[in-house]
């Protein structure tokens, strides 16, 4: 799964290097985002506007917010199987925007808690994990706001990330980020949920001060 990740770089270096349009002025470098969080996303290709969604996605059926924390992320292999991601497949596709994400291994021997890795691009570079996004509104209160989130997509790690963990999050860089947004159909779309070459990644081990989300500085990227 995908449980954390970064978007560190600043705000006029990541539009530049994606082309993107209008972005919020509450957008900031993010060092440890966690679920239930506000993360940047684009869901209109033409445009390329970043906005806000929260990290977790709540079905525009569930009966209230609270299932949004057990869906934090889809599984590539079955979204045309789930009820609650089928329809958003074909309609409702956005990116996350990240430079990097974390992935817990299971300690061994003597030692005690699982080892926080971070994985990036080699190059540095700003990317998008594959998402879907969906609206809720509450029912029993018409005159609230309606919630927009989000969720991001899964799929087997490549080589590098299986040393760590089973999963890895789809990562759409270049012309795949677009691709995803435009695609027409199910297959076309299905045909980008690949696990990114392992060749184009590098990571490293990290403090575990990544475990505490209230810690959301610099230092959490550094190597140990």
């Amino acid at each position: 799964m995908c449980g954390r990740f970064s978007m560190a770089l600043e705000t006029d270096d990541v539009r530049t290097a994606l082309a993107l349009g209008q972005v919020p002025e509450s957008w900031k470098p993010r060092y440890n985002v966690a679920p239930t969080q506000a993360v940047a996303a684009v869901s209109d290709v033409n445009t390329r506007d970043v906005v806000m969604l929260r990290w977790g996605l709540v079905p525009f059926w569930a009966k209230d917010p609270s299932i949004g924390s057990r869906m934090i992320n889809a599984r590539s292999e079955t979204l045309t199987e789930k009820t609650s991601f089928k329809k958003l497949l074909s309609r409702r596709r956005c990116i996350i925007l990240a430079d990097g994400f974390f992935e817990w291994q299971k300690a061994s021997g003597t030692t005690k808690g699982s080892i926080p890795f971070y994985f990036s691009l080699k190059d540095g570079e700003p990317f998008g994990f594959a998402g879907l996004w969906d609206r809720w509104a509450d029912k029993a209160n018409p005159g609230e706001s309606a919630l927009t989130t989000c969720t991001i997509i899964t799929c087997a790690a490549n080589a590098l990330v299986a040393d760590v963990h089973e999963r890895m999050p789809v990562i759409l860089s270049g012309d795949r980020m677009w691709q995803w947004l435009q695609a027409e159909s199910e297959v076309e779309a299905l045909s980008l949920l690949r696990p990114v070459d392992p060749i184009l990644m590098r990571a490293w081990q990290v403090s575990r001060r990544v475990n505490d989300v209230s810690n959301d500085d610099p230092a959490i990227l550094e190597a140990v």
